[in-house]
């Protein structure tokens, strides 16, 4: 059970969230092409995740008893990459190998090139199947690992995640919990005008699924549903955190155009600056 959160650990999660913002910034800037928006809205989560919330061990990526963290949207692996490297799983410069040929570090992710990745993933909605698949899988074989899916907003689109989240819902899979990146943009612009989600909440419930709600930038909110996730054994459930894409540049945030779009040397330095001197990140 993931334990919860003292004023310390939160202020530490705090200080990895900006060191991974910055690696981020840093990788894309250097390969010239990226995820920005994405990337830096979601890494309050996966500081959490990474150094708070994962049973895992970055000297032994094979061990059995690990959790499962399945990132079914992709195109924002440098948040990914970013928290891996400061989890240390591989040295911080190999992050400067960002889309270069030859690199671990695809643009999305690759099994094959990375072994500590558990799956590749790109083409989008395909996650959440493989989620439920290890789901299944652990219970067959009487083991207790959690498996944890990350999902963007728009990727909802997707016809097969409904038929994950509707298997997911008939096999009672307690041990299966979604994170959803609600950002509210995706490439063409926001999701309301691509392809409106709403009721999301009231849709997954509908499929059997315990469904929380949380700021995706407050650690102890999101850290509070995923014990509350834990603890339910009889329903798949699935944490809709709110985000706000290119979280911590004013410049970005909330910008749909960065989505697909990496800054500039010049621009990264700024960025870099703004992340490092301000208070609230």
């Amino acid at each position: 059970m993931t334990p919860i959160l003292n004023e310390e650990k939160i202020k530490m999660l705090g200080e990895k969230a900006r060191d991974i913002r910055v690696s981020i910034v840093e990788m894309l800037s250097i390969a010239g092409s990226g995820h920005l928006a994405g990337s830096l809205g979601m890494a309050d989560v996966f500081s959490l995740l990474y150094f708070h919330i994962l049973q895992h061990d970055p000297k032994n990526p094979a061990w059995e008893e690990r959790d499962r963290l399945v990132l079914s949207n992709g195109h924002i692996c440098p948040v990914l990459y970013s928290a891996m490297a400061h989890a240390g799983y591989f040295p911080m410069e190999e992050l400067a190998t960002l889309r270069k040929l030859g690199s671990r570090l695809q643009g999305h992710p690759h099994r094959e090139f990375l072994p500590m990745l558990e799956t590749s993933s790109g083409p989008l909605g395909e996650g959440l199947s493989q989620a439920v698949g290890m789901a299944l899988s652990f219970r067959m074989d009487k083991k207790e690992n959690q498996v944890y899916c990350l999902m963007g907003d728009g990727e909802l689109d997707e016809g097969q995640i409904w038929e994950a989240a509707m298997l997911a819902g008939k096999e009672k899979l307690g041990k299966l919990i979604g994170i959803i990146d609600r950002n509210n943009i995706q490439i063409d612009g926001t999701t309301d005008q691509v392809m409106p989600l709403q009721p999301l909440k009231e849709k997954f419930e509908s499929f059997g699924w315990h469904v929380a709600e949380v700021s995706g930038h407050d650690f102890q909110p999101i850290n509070k549903a995923v014990i509350e996730a834990q603890e339910i054994t009889d329903k798949p459930s699935v944490i809709i955190a709110h985000t706000i894409p290119g979280k911590g540049i004013p410049e970005t945030e909330g910008n749909y155009r960065w989505h697909g779009k990496a800054p500039s040397m010049e621009e990264a330095q700024k960025f870099i600056w703004v992340l490092k001197n301000s208070k609230n990140n």
